[in-house]
């Protein structure tokens, strides 16, 4: 049964279970707020590889190499049983684990590396890998578990119990006010579940799922931790995608599943701020195996590029292809930048990452996607052709179709596009929501408005006038050499920012949230913005280590920053100079029916009539 919620209870629903209080630095919301803390980043964090680290990656790089055919298991859509129990002998699946607990005891750094080398392999395991140790149990219960359920299921889990993250639902997307599995206390304590999930990764195979249930009693959502072997829990439906073929993903049903009390993970009625909290940290592992996708797709883009022979050059020689590449390069070392800074910042103390981490998976996963259709498009004709077909008529089966269709999931999972920008966008007017919150609430009276201006007026008076004169800096950034100009253009950028952001909101007022576009915007500046620093960052820091690299380095960061001061000023002229209105009222009335007549003469239910399969 779906459970209805007003927009209202939604919006209060999201705003109780986020992370109201900032526990340390966020370079992206002082970013936002109009102050470049270049400070905080710089120099750009760089660390020697440990012996246990190297070792593992070999291990890791030997087993995918020598025991991994990944054309099977696109072809035959599940990963084979014996790379899973490879995986489990590795000790894969317990990576991130402590080893108090039985696991490797990598760091976030050196997990997010090692999933880029799965990545560059595989996407159907890097999922398996990833949801099970990134959003999975091992995560939620290192963040929220008590000592006891630690040490009950932790070793389980390093040892290859694979487990998923139980939330979406059939009709519940990105709104979880609408959650309809329930769990009903017991007089002994006990909780009994019943409900259904949705695109669960790992469920068709999982031993334990963190599963969000809500006590209709309560109306509250809480989490828990659910053994697949108990009674009335069932795999009724395996889904099958357009890519990552392997993926043990399912629906869930529970029916009269009976929980122990001491399964509930973390405060009972706390269970979205538990998948939040979650996801915030888990979404690090998505950009970094997009980095090994990519290195991938530069390292077959080149070789073909180089071998290939169109009016008498290499394809690569000519202009068109060449551009292609030198992007693809400029964006690879770009994602990495970010990536590696994002991790690297989560393993520090006093710093904030949920907003870095939100970046490191936009930004990468949508770059990311323009890298492989690229890569589509360089190799042509072979380009689309399955790596199957390709070697069958003796060709080298290279998987560039597969890596595009595995590709196109990134900007979906763990968030959508459309969410991580509104999630970015409610974090960037947090300071302006906490200070003149009256002025853009719907429901604010001309009393509470009266009695907030003393505050607005306090903080607007100081706040304002210095994004207008700021500190002049032609000369901050002169040790940074030639690349110096690009973060001058990002400091004043991020004051021109702040200030768009307060006059849309003078203009819009409470309707400011329903200005998506704009909002959108003003998030695709800040992360351009950010991904320039730390790509600068990076090269700077190499330079200055003498790397053999650093002049290389040096170039892609130049030209990835002139490509992201273009998009930049772009997207700030569409703030105020675009189609928004047109374009909204057209897609009402296309919603309406306005334009069916543009629609195929053969009705919707005629055509699903006419795909829907035979009854058994």
């Amino acid at each position: 049964m779906v459970r209805d919620a007003t927009e209202t209870e939604a919006r209060d629903l999201a705003e109780s279970s986020r992370e109201t209080t900032w526990a340390g630095r966020s370079f992206l919301r002082e970013l936002f707020l109009g102050s470049l803390r270049i400070d905080w980043i710089d120099p750009y964090p760089e660390r020697e590889e440990s012996d246990g680290y190297r070792a593992f990656a070999r291990r890791l790089e030997a087993f995918l190499r020598d025991e991994v055919d990944t054309s099977l298991i696109d072809a035959k859509g599940q990963i084979p049983p014996e790379v899973v129990e490879g995986l489990r002998r590795l000790g894969a699946f317990g990576m991130k684990i402590p080893k108090e607990y039985g696991g490797l005891g990598f760091d976030q750094v050196e997990y997010c590396r090692l999933l880029e080398i799965v990545g560059a392999w595989d996407g159907s395991l890097s999922a398996l890998l990833s949801a099970h140790q990134s959003i999975g149990l091992p995560n939620p219960l290192m963040l929220f578990g008590t000592e006891e359920q630690r040490r009950r299921w932790l070793p389980r889990c390093a040892a290859g119990a694979i487990s998923a993250f139980a939330l979406t639902e059939p009709d519940v997307g990105s709104d979880p006010a609408r959650v309809a599995t329930t769990a009903r206390r017991t007089p002994d304590g006990s909780w009994i579940l019943d409900g259904e999930k949705l695109w669960i990764t790992n469920g068709t195979i999982a031993e334990l799922m963190v599963v969000m249930a809500r006590d209709p009693a309560t109306d509250r959502m809480s989490a828990f931790v659910v053994e697949t072997d108990r009674p009335g829990v069932s795999v009724p439906h395996r889904c099958r995608f357009m890519g990552l073929r392997g993926i043990e993903n399912g629906v869930i049903r529970f029916q009269g599943v009976r929980v122990p009390a001491d399964h509930l993970l973390g405060p009972e009625g706390q269970g979205l701020k538990v998948a939040l909290v979650t996801l915030n940290t888990g979404r690090l592992s998505l950009p970094s195996a997009v980095i090994g996708g990519v290195r991938r797709a530069l390292q077959i883009s080149r070789t073909w590029a180089a071998e290939r022979v169109q009016w008498g050059a290499a394809v690569g020689r000519h202009e068109a292809i060449a551009h292609k590449l030198a992007d693809m390069a400029a964006v690879a070392f770009a994602i990495e930048s970010w990536t590696h800074l994002a991790c690297e910042l989560a393993t520090r103390g006093g710093y904030d990452i949920r907003l870095e981490a939100a970046t490191a998976k936009e930004w990468g996963s949508t770059r990311g996607w323009n890298v492989m259709d690229d890569l589509v498009q360089i190799r042509g004709g072979r380009g689309y052709e399955t790596e199957q077909s390709l070697a069958a008529r003796g060709e080298d089966p290279i998987p560039a179709e597969r890596m595009l269709r595995d590709a196109r999931i990134n900007r979906i999972f763990e968030g959508s596009s459309e969410i991580m920008h509104l999630f970015l966008a409610r974090e960037m007017v947090d300071r302006h929501l906490d200070v003149a919150g009256p002025l853009l609430d719907r429901a604010a009276t001309p009393k509470t408005m009266l009695a907030a201006l003393p505050r607005i007026a306090a903080f607007y008076a100081t706040w304002y006038p210095r994004l207008w004169w700021g500190l002049a800096t032609p000369f901050r950034y002169g040790s940074f050499g030639t690349l110096g100009k690009h973060l001058r253009f990002a400091e004043r950028a991020s004051r021109r920012l702040a200030r768009n952001v307060f006059h849309g909101m003078v203009r819009y007022r409470a309707k400011l949230e329903r200005k998506q576009a704009f909002l959108f915007r003003t998030v695709d500046i800040a992360m351009e913005l950010a991904v320039l620093c730390a790509t600068v960052l990076r090269a700077e820091r190499l330079r200055r280590s003498g790397s053999p690299a650093a002049a290389e380095a040096t170039i892609l960061a130049d030209l990835f920053a002139r490509d992201a001061r273009a998009f930049v000023d772009r997207r700030f002229r569409e703030l105020w100079d675009n189609q928004d209105d047109a374009r909204t009222a057209a897609g009402h009335a296309v919603l309406s029916g306005a334009y069916d007549w543009l629609e195929p003469v053969t009705s919707l239910e005629a055509l699903r009539a006419a795909h829907r399969p035979a009854a058994k």
